[in-house]
């Protein structure tokens, strides 16, 4: 099998042996049964990522790796590796970059804390793309002469298996979600979808027409695949395994990638000299830029602000400002940059300090009760889809709403859910979770917060409050009511005394007692803090210590009674703290008028 002149585009003078690559490749390893063992590498169980993203280039005439520091925009490193390398994938923390080597059908482990080769590990014949699976876990790479994907433990640095895939497998990319990996068949105008559970293939997708390079959206739900003598995009509906849309406008395509934020794809159109950018809403191209001669593959930055593109004819990497779509920098590397790739960079870290407050402490069973839940970003960076959660235990309570600052709330009782979207650094989001409690003891609120990013200090993310529920106070107003007659022939009156006595056992901090007159009675010279309305006489009482009594008095001229029994009622209708006895909240005094100088009462 060969890839003839269709693996890379017509070029004035092509200065590359592509061709001579495979053939070499083929005569180097005749397949994963002659490949010798490899040596194991273990792989770091973790590593402080790079400070800053780190691009690495794989120079397919030079035999290299050219190290990019994106902070300097300079190379910090060149690494010799194995016969025409072709791709680099990095491991998800940033430890290792493995280096497929076409010319010699190795792979070349690298470590990138001291940017040397420290393991070669022998795949199948003339391996091109190479990705590795989102936990680090797995190394896979394509083998174009015999038509498989060569399977990698990292941890062990050897193959497990081989995939058989489509005629002449090229480019590989992992779904972020880890299910799936994608490798184009050059050859075959398709792309094969493997399963990593299985690593076997559940679907062949037709494509345009020689397929090379393949990358994944970040929430693995479109696939974008560049077809070089098609000149177009093709994207791809994971779900469905079908072709949803077709991008023209590259002329002879090689390299593609999609931002970090899933909104754009880029495409190198090799003959054009130029990347092209695509708004993945709309899958239409936005911009065009001019980069350097012969653009081939292309790597986005972990933070998405710049746009790297490896320029096999004049020996540079384009840099690129996604911002404005214009290129920043060119910076000289190797001898034909075939491939290039970032690691992850610095990892984003915000701390979340979660504290929580309890709006009465003790509080009383049956009183309404506030826990509120403060998520502070301590920094550095933002917290993006941030979520809290305030759980209730101990003591028997209802919680009655439960809102978010910002966000929404669930409640699945005994625990309140927030998602609170996005935090920056210096801000904060607050959850109030109102609650009743039903019974004495101890109620305890617990608030937690996450974000995806790195938390530096994770002790700080959860924190109680603890609050005592006791029985709530109990004041009895015995209700007593008195009248007495004082006659004379001028104006004769009843006078009557309300009495508010407190049998405890706490304070009455306030009550209101009510007296209702006889028909077509009023009431004249009130006490202070009555009131009469439609023959209902209102008096409102302040404190009231336990054992006291509180008077109120009114007047009730007699010319204006009719002559018989006259009966008012006296009645409380309402105190605080709560009146534990009913029984006695009401007291009647009944007088007897003969006439308006002759008035008996008890």
């Amino acid at each position: 099998m060969s890839s003839g002149s269709v693996l890379h585009p017509p070029r004035r003078g092509l200065r590359y042996r592509f061709t001579a690559l495979v053939a070499s490749g083929a005569l180097a390893a005749a397949g994963l049964a002659a490949t010798a063992a490899p040596q194991a590498q273990a792989q770091p169980q973790a590593q402080v990522l790079a400070p800053t993203a780190v691009a690495y280039v794989a120079n397919i005439a030079g035999d290299t790796v050219s190290v990019i520091d994106s902070a300097t925009g300079t190379v910090s490193a060149t690494i010799p590796v194995g016969a025409g390398p072709t791709a680099v994938a990095v491991s998800p923390t940033a430890a290792r970059a493995y280096v497929t080597n076409s010319g010699s059908s190795t792979v070349s482990v690298i470590d990138t804390a001291g940017n040397t080769v420290i393991g070669t590990i022998p795949v199948g014949t003339t391996p091109y793309g190479a990705t590795v699976s989102p936990d680090g876990g797995t190394l896979y790479t394509t083998s174009f002469s015999s038509d498989t994907v060569t399977v990698i433990d990292t941890a062990t640095s050897t193959v497990t298996t081989a995939v058989p895939v489509g005629d002449g497998p090229f480019g590989l990319a992992a779904a972020p979600n880890g299910t799936r990996v994608y490798a184009t068949n050059n050859n075959g105008n398709s792309v094969s979808v493997i399963d990593t559970a299985t690593d076997t293939v559940t679907a062949t997708i037709p494509v345009g027409a020689k397929p090379n390079s393949v990358a994944v959206s970040p929430d693995s739900s479109r696939v974008y695949v560049s077809n070089q003598n098609s000149s177009a995009v093709s994207v791809i509906d994971t779900a469905t395994n079908t072709v949803v849309a077709t991008i023209g406008g590259a002329t002879s395509p090689w390299g593609v990638a999609v931002s970090p934020d899933g909104t754009r794809a880029y495409a190198t159109a090799t003959n054009s000299d130029a990347l092209l950018v695509i708004d993945t809403a709309t899958n239409t191209t936005v911009a065009t830029v001019p980069v350097g001669d012969g653009p081939w593959s292309i790597a986005a930055s972990p933070d998405g602000s710049l746009v790297y593109v490896a320029n096999r004819y004049d020996n540079t990497t384009s840099v690129i400002d996604t911002a404005t779509n214009t290129v920043t920098a060119t910076i000289p590397v190797g001898d034909g940059p075939f491939a290039v790739a970032f690691g992850p960079g610095s990892a984003p870290t915000a701390d979340l300090a979660v504290t929580v407050a309890d709006s009465a402490d003790p509080s009383n069973t049956g009183d309404p009760l506030t826990y509120t839940t403060t998520i502070a970003n301590q920094g550095p960076d933002t917290a993006t889809g941030a979520s809290a959660t305030v759980t209730l235990s101990g003591t028997a309570a209802t919680i009655t709403s439960a809102t978010a600052s910002q966000g929404s709330c669930s409640v699945t009782a005994p625990t309140v859910t927030c998602t609170l979207g996005s935090i920056t650094n210096g801000a904060s989001a607050t959850v109030t979770v109102h609650v009743t409690p039903t019974a004495t003891g101890t109620l305890t609120a617990t608030g937690s917060a996450t974000a995806p990013e790195t938390d530096p200090t994770p002790a700080n993310n959860t924190t109680a409050q603890s609050t005592t529920i006791t029985t709530p106070p109990a004041a009895d107003i015995d209700v007593d009511l008195t009248a007495q007659p004082h006659l004379g022939i001028l104006v004769p009156y009843l006078t009557y005394t309300l009495t508010a006595r407190n049998t405890g056992p706490a304070q009455v901090t306030s009550a209101t007692l009510t007296a209702a007159l006889p028909p077509g009675a009023s009431a004249t010279n009130r006490s202070a803090g009555c009131t009469t309305t439609s023959g209902i006489v209102t008096c409102a009482y302040g404190p009231i210590a336990n054992g006291a009594s509180a008077n109120k008095t009114f007047r009730v001229p007699l010319h204006l009674l009719s002559l018989g029994t006259v009966k008012v009622t006296g009645t409380r209708t309402t105190s605080a703290p709560a009146d534990p006895n009913p029984a006695n909240d009401t007291a009647s005094a009944t007088c007897t008028v003969i006439s308006i100088v002759l008035v008996t009462c008890p």
